[in-house]
C-alpha cells in the first residue's frame, strides 16, 4: 500500500454541504491520480483516498442523479 502525505494539502468544502455543519465533505486537488476525501467536522480523522477516474465518474452520476436519494 501506498503512504500519501497528506500534512499540507489544500482542503476544498464541496458545494453540496450545508452552512450549519451538517453533510460536510471535503476533498483535495493537490493530487494527479488520486482524490483524498475526509468529514470536515473531523479533520484529524480518517481520510479515504480514490483513484481520480472512480471519484470523477462517482460525482458525474451524483450530479445526474443516477444515484437517486
Amino acid at each position: 500500500m501506498r503512504t500519501i502525505d497528506l500534512s499540507a494539502v489544500a482542503w476544498r468544502r464541496s458545494s453540496y454541504s450545508n452552512s450549519d455543519g451538517g453533510q460536510c465533505v471535503e476533498i483535495s486537488d493537490d493530487f494527479a491520480a488520486v482524490v483524498p476525501v475526509r468529514d470536515s467536522k473531523v479533520p484529524h480523522g480518517p481520510v479515504v483516498v480514490f483513484p481520480a477516474g472512480g471519484w470523477s465518474s462517482f460525482v458525474a452520476a451524483v450530479k445526474s442523479g443516477r444515484l437517486g436519494d
